[in-house]
């Protein structure tokens, strides 16, 4: 009597009514802070338009962008400003999804899309365009870093999946670090050896979206909007390899060729963004940790969270250069170290690295 007096007191669907509700919060709580983040986002685009070595009214910035006259101000901010916040914007996009797959394929809260030989890879095929082709423009960066990155990518993915135990994470990253190493003795020894080359590739390996012309942008889009697709496309999959290979297998998850997509989507998104304005730290290695400490594990959430905030930091360490040196400027490459260091320091420290 007693037992079936206790059975109606705890009924299943009672129990079971809380999950749907906590994943109903959960997900409202998540798109609610993709609207702040895209808020964020563009403020600080406004901002990149008005703040810069010279004040222009924040009216003369909306004419010029609605209802351009062909004034000094409106000059400045059609041809300076919004060319290289267009390109801050893209490459940020590019910069924050390729160091959360980075994360996500190596399982290590550590890496960033350096570790696949991305950013060695450009740097030594840009120093040798300078010292041994003659290259001069921007725009001529973008094929020789963009073919290098690649190159490199896929020689580090051969290298790490030789043998039985193919591709794993450990192999990925020591493959990763010994070709970093060798070009970079290598880009040393060409500009060595190429002393001219030394001041035109310096400015370019600083890490710099100022000079940048829109045709950069435009050059440099198709294949970072690919790579967006494709490491979206592989959230659910990157969820099932944080569980490890046996479990990720038994869900039904392709672990090689996730992790062979993912390698071809970091150096499309890396490679490009690269090319254009030259490596810039910090981005791809912090802000996937601040999205999962916004998001959680989840991937679905990770990405495009890190989509947005990576070029809120990008953009916005451009506007801070731009203030700090009145009336020179910080190269962004050089404010992002300055900022992230002690941040992602202070992080390690107070253990809140997301394991992954």
């Amino acid at each position: 009597m007693s037992q079936s007096a206790a059975t109606p007191i705890r009924p299943a669907e009672v129990e079971a009514e809380p999950g749907p509700a906590v994943r109903r919060r959960a997900t409202s709580t998540r798109v609610t802070g993709l609207v702040v983040c895209l808020g964020l986002l563009g403020l600080v685009v406004l901002l990149s338009i008005v703040i810069g070595a010279k004040s222009i009214p924040w009216s003369q910035a909306f004419d010029a962008l609605f209802r351009f006259d062909g004034s000094n101000d409106q000059l400045v901010i059609r041809q300076e400003r919004l060319p290289r916040t267009e390109l801050g914007l893209v490459v940020g996009v590019a910069l924050g999804l390729a160091g959360a797959l980075m994360q996500a394929l190596t399982r290590n809260p550590l890496a960033d899309p350096g570790l696949l030989g991305v950013n060695s890879g450009a740097s030594a095929a840009i120093a040798f365009g300078i010292g041994y082709v003659g290259l001069q423009s921007t725009l001529s960066y973008i094929w020789f870093a963009f073919a290098g990155a690649a190159l490199v990518s896929v020689l580090v993915y051969l290298l790490g999946s030789a043998g039985r135990s193919g591709a794993t994470p450990v192999r990925l990253a020591l493959a990763g670090t010994a070709v970093t190493a060798a070009l970079t003795a290598f880009t040393t020894a060409v500009l060595m050896l190429k002393p001219a080359a030394f001041d035109q590739f310096r400015y370019w390996n600083v890490g710099s979206v100022v000079g940048r012309s829109s045709t950069v942008m435009w050059q440099v889009l198709p294949f970072i909007a690919l790579g967006v697709l494709l490491a979206l496309g592989l959230s659910r999959s990157l969820n099932a390899v944080a569980l490890g290979e046996d479990t990720g297998r038994a869900l039904g998850a392709h672990i090689g060729r996730t992790r062979l997509l993912g390698a071809v989507a970091v150096t499309l998104l890396c490679g490009a963004a690269t090319a254009a304005v030259g490596p810039i730290g910090f981005i791809g290695l912090a802000v996937p940790h601040l999205a999962r400490a916004l998001t959680g594990p989840d991937q679905r959430w990770v990405l495009p969270y890190s989509m947005l905030l990576a070029p809120v930091l990008l953009i916005g360490s451009d506007v801070l250069g731009r203030i700090v040196t009145r009336p020179g400027e910080l190269e962004v490459g050089i404010v992002t170290a300055f900022l992230g260091a002690p941040v992602f320091i202070a992080l390690a420290r107070s253990g809140r690295i997301t394991q992954l």
